[in-house]
């Protein structure tokens, strides 16, 4: 069984997901950022570590086979499906500060990452402590050699998806990006699609359809 939820552009969105079940993110029109944070869903003490995941797979990039490690070294989610071929570890969530810094005082009113983090988090008893380095889905942040952070054009396309495998039950934040300053949406975020589907039985494992089940 599958649920389908279509994030609007610049909003959030939040939900648990069991472990063994499935969280995939379409970019439903190309090139649209999607801000991510994880935690465990029953001790949001341990949450997605950056440092953790890169050191664990040796880089800064995430694709199939990539393992989103706690603050713990403990696996909390496994991309199991990409066809974008790599995604943000680095990048960070666009905030109203860093907009100001970047592109000038008149971005402070627009609405940032950071703000839908807040929001979404404190539907879960998280507050600003609980930010942590995020991942930046279908965002392209190339590091030039003299070490150098962009922010360029996406490499992603309409209908692109990747899927994550929960390895225990998480709670996933979502940032549907609303930067309209940078290249990382195109400068026109977008809708984007999250579908959650659910364990898949074990060998062996009976299963029932029909009326009542």
């Amino acid at each position: 069984m599958s649920t389908r939820t279509v994030v609007p552009a610049r909003a959030a969105w939040s939900s648990v997901i069991r472990a063994g079940e499935t969280l995939t993110l379409t970019d439903l029109h190309g090139n649209q950022a999607v801000d991510f944070l994880l935690y465990d869903a029953h001790d949001t003490a341990v949450r997605y570590s950056a440092p953790d995941t890169i050191h664990a797979q040796g880089g800064i990039f995430l694709t199939t086979g990539s393992v989103l490690m706690s603050n713990e070294h403990t696996p909390l989610m496994t991309v199991t499906a990409d066809d974008v071929g790599r995604h943000d570890t680095v990048g960070g969530a666009c905030s109203k500060e860093s907009n100001t810094l970047r592109y000038g005082h008149h971005t402070w009113s627009q609405h940032a990452c950071v703000d839908n983090f807040l929001s979404e988090g404190a539907r879960h008893g998280l507050g600003k402590r609980d930010l942590v380095s995020n991942i930046n889905w279908y965002m392209n942040v190339p590091v030039e050699q003299d070490g150098t952070l962009g922010i360029v054009d996406g490499i992603s396309a309409p209908g692109l998806a990747l899927t994550l495998r929960a390895e225990r039950d998480v709670l996933v934040l979502i940032s549907n990006c609303p930067q309209m300053n940078n290249p990382c949406n195109g400068f026109d975020p977008t809708a984007v699609e999250v579908t959650i589907t659910g364990r898949a039985p074990d060998a062996g494992e009976a299963t029932t359809t029909g009326a009542g089940t």
